[in-house]
């Protein structure tokens, strides 16, 4: 190419805006997660007041810039050429592993990432210098700036053990003190309460959203000559105590003239401050590289001097970054957090994480899950043995939850938490990141917000014996993400330097291509995903309070499972008769998806009995043994699936001609069964499951014939072992699976009563897709 490096620098401006919208998409959790899931205000309020504190944020955010520039490579030692190899590989390398982050729906931190990605580009371009020059790898330490790294690593684990054990500490101490009955509290407790919160997020607003910019580093003379930096660290004390007073005065004077919700407002004021700062410090992260190339290429472009020899010791200096361009990024940053799907991917997991009741769990337990809710339980067991029953008594008093009796299809219409615990997280968020700012300790943003949200919740017994395991489980799986950034992200930005370095005309192209078909991909999955939540064929939850309403309610889901039942043992016995490992893996798939909502359905009985009244207890029965049947034939498949898929992918002998012309036989016989089960339940024709029973008995000789037929061919011909226990399993287990489904057409048959009119519940919402 006639100049490779301005087609580097357009595509590092194009990777800009993709990594504003990917990063914005991961990063929106720390700021509005407290605001969405306590249901404080609306929406589009929510949305509103953080597009503000981002826009400003952006605005603000020229001074950090030097971090991309020279805070983690010493910029002196690499060339030109050097220099766009690791800005490229970093930005390739950010955008594929964000998405990713965002697709799993996780949150991590983009500072982690960003710096890693520095860091490991950087180490590989100094390696390979090293190399050409026959030094040492010693030398590594000339290159690269190694106390930065060392200081995230501590930062991780400072924030991770700080940020949740104060988010413990105080929101037990707010509980305690406030209780779930906190509007009915003296009006003082709410100012005061209030005068905290908003002193702390409002000096968190100077020091961290304010205090990082060129704007806070300018001398005035108001302030004695001295910096908004320098005034905020010397009179921190003062700022903070009239802060304190002033605005527990205006607390108590909204609460008690304007009888407004004081916690409403602080939540309202803590969103704005999250997301200034995030934007005023975190902007760097996704435009600071690409303004980097640009800079770098307008100085190489005006020296005349060869790209391998012209070197990069001016990206130490300290150069403003254009306001123009920080408004751009400001404006697709807002774009995105109002139309990114996978930002509300993200910020659900934290907020399932943190959220009040039961309910379907995310993440799997694990060994050190339940190590840990194991010692939870035995210290909380000490406890009681060391505090007096009175005081006992009045703690548990405090931490009663009022009881909201709704239908579980409402339940959904409840925030996560209430408007205590959302002040409490972002108030708590404030104070440590402004300490740590002032302190200078290397505290991320992402993990103090995530991890106060978690130590809240287990504070306010948000996880109960029900749901601990699997939160706990989903915390280390969110912490695990945060190690697993750093480490991909030095391997993969280090791997795509010496890749770039190879062959910089022919590798630049190659991965950009690749980045983009990757993260097209992940759009799909993404898309696939959230699809298969609304599936066509998907189970749905009864509500009704008759036994004739949960007839007529629950027959489409028969239909659908009896639908799933006949594609999914059509699928095993053909991948048996071809040996078709890629369709058994399918199966065992879609299987495993059924059960699973079969599962749910059976955990939401509890909720269906709860919402009955007296004299619709048959319906629960009835309910019950629909379930019970559902479940026996989804087992039957599992282990028609997972024999299946056994004997193929452990390469044993096809099954014999004779066996396999038998097993389509049954096949085709199954499959008029269930397509005509199917149609009367579709129709709801019940009538027509009498006919069905009546030829229980034909379909069973069927499948017995085929028993003795292959019993007479074991003990007359020789045959392999595996074929024959593989053979007659398929078809007990096929006897199993009719016997089932005739007891649950047996059960609909004996309940319905046409002339009596199914009695349902009122939902608020009947457009459902058919």
């Amino acid at each position: 190419m006639e100049n490779i490096y301005l087609y580097m620098v357009i595509a590092l401006g194009i990777l800009a805006i993709a990594d504003l919208v990917v990063g914005v998409s991961n990063d929106a959790v720390n700021f509005l997660n407290s605001a969405i899931g306590s249901k404080a205000i609306p929406f589009k309020t929510i949305m509103i007041v953080a597009c503000i504190g981002v826009g400003l944020g952006a605005i603000f955010s020229s001074g950090m810039m030097e971090v991309a520039r020279s805070g983690i490579f010493n910029p002196h030692e690499f060339m030109f050429s050097e220099i766009m190899i690791i800005f490229m590989a970093v930005m390739i390398t950010d955008i594929l592993l964000l998405d990713f982050f965002n697709t799993v729906g996780m949150p991590t931190s983009t500072t982690v990432s960003i710096v890693f990605e520095l860091l490991g580009a950087s180490v590989a371009m100094a390696l390979i210098k090293i190399g050409h020059n026959g030094g040492s790898f010693s030398e590594v330490v000339n290159y690269i700036n190694t106390s930065k790294a060392t200081e995230i690593i501590f930062g991780i684990l400072l924030s991770v053990v700080i940020a949740f054990s104060v988010g413990a500490v105080v929101q037990w101490i707010a509980r305690l003190l406030l209780s779930y009955n906190y509007e009915r509290k003296a009006n003082w407790i709410g100012a005061i309460f209030g005068g905290i919160a908003i002193t702390a997020i409002t000096y968190f607003i100077f020091m961290k959203g304010i205090g990082g910019t060129t704007y806070a580093k300018q001398s005035f003379s108001i302030l004695g000559g001295a910096t908004i930096k320098e005034f905020l660290s010397n009179q921190a004390v003062s700022i903070i105590f009239f802060s304190f007073i002033f605005w527990s005065l205006l607390s108590y004077a909204v609460i008690t003239y304007a009888k407004q919700n004081i916690f409403k407002i602080v939540i309202i004021i803590g969103t704005f401050a999250l997301a200034l700062a995030f934007s005023g410090n975190d902007l760097v992260n996704f435009i600071g590289v690409p303004i980097a190339g640009w800079q770098s290429y307008t100085e190489w472009a005006g020296s005349g001097v060869l790209a391998e020899n012209f070197s990069m010791g001016f990206l130490a200096e300290k150069v403003p970054t254009p306001t123009l361009l920080l408004v751009i990024a400001g404006l697709v940053m807002v774009v995105t957090l109002w139309f990114s799907k996978k930002a509300k991917t993200v910020t659900e997991t934290e907020i399932n994480l943190s959220r009040e009741g039961d309910g379907k769990e995310r993440f799997q337990p694990n060994f050190l899950s339940r190590g840990f809710v194991r010692l939870a339980v035995a210290l909380s067991q000490m406890s009681s043995y060391v505090l007096p029953k009175t005081w006992q008594d009045k703690i548990e008093k405090q931490f009663e939850k009022p009881v909201i009796n709704l239908a579980r299809s409402k339940t959904h219409e409840l925030p996560a938490f209430d408007l205590v615990r959302a002040a409490v997280n972002l108030m708590v968020a404030a104070i440590l990141i402004s300490l740590a700012t002032s302190m200078k300790l290397p505290l991320s943003t992402t993990y103090v917000t995530f991890m106060v949200a978690m130590g809240s919740s287990l504070a306010d017994r948000a996880w109960g014996a029900e749901s601990a395991v699997y939160r706990v489980a989903g915390v280390l799986n969110v912490i695990g993400g945060w190690f697993f950034t750093a480490l991909i992200a030095f391997v993969a930005a280090g791997t795509i330097a010496y890749l770039l370095n190879w062959n910089v005309d022919v590798m630049v192209p190659i991965l950009l291509l690749i980045s983009f078909l990757l993260i097209i991909r992940n759009y799909i999955a993404h898309r696939k995903q959230s699809k298969e939540v609304k599936a066509e064929d998907s189970l749905t939850k009864s509500e009704s309070s008759s036994i004739q309403g949960v007839i007529h309610e629950s027959a489409t889901n028969i239909a659908n499972v009896v639908k799933r039942t006949n594609k999914i043992y059509t699928n095993a016995i053909n991948g048996l008769a071809k040996h078709d490992l890629a369709l058994l893996q399918k199966n065992k798939k879609q299987i495993v998806k059924l059960s699973s909502e079969v599962d749910e359905l059976r955990d939401n009985i509890f909720y269906f009995i709860k919402n009955l009244d007296e004299s619709s207890v048959g319906a629960s029965n009835f309910y019950i043994h629909i379930l019970g049947y559902l479940q026996d034939m989804v087992q039957s498949l599992e282990y028609i699936t997972k024999v299946s898929y056994k004997h193929v992918n452990n390469n044993h002998k096809k099954l014999k001609f004779n066996q396999i012309k038998e097993l389509k036989e049954v096949d085709e016989r199954f499959d008029t069964f269930f397509n005509n089960t199917k149609n009367a339940f579709d129709s709801r024709s019940f009538e027509q499951i009498g006919i069905i029973l009546g030829r229980k008995q034909e379909i069973l000789g069927l499948v017995g014939a085929k028993i003795q037929k292959q019993v007479d061919r074991t003990r007359t011909e020789e045959s392999s072992p595996k074929n024959t226990t593989l053979y007659f399993s398929l078809l007990l287990e096929t006897k199993d699976l009719l016997n089932a489904t005739m007891n649950l057409l047996e059960e609909y048959y004996k309940a319905h009563d046409s002339s009596v009119k199914p009695a349902t519940l009122v939902t608020p919402n009947t457009d459902t897709k058919q």
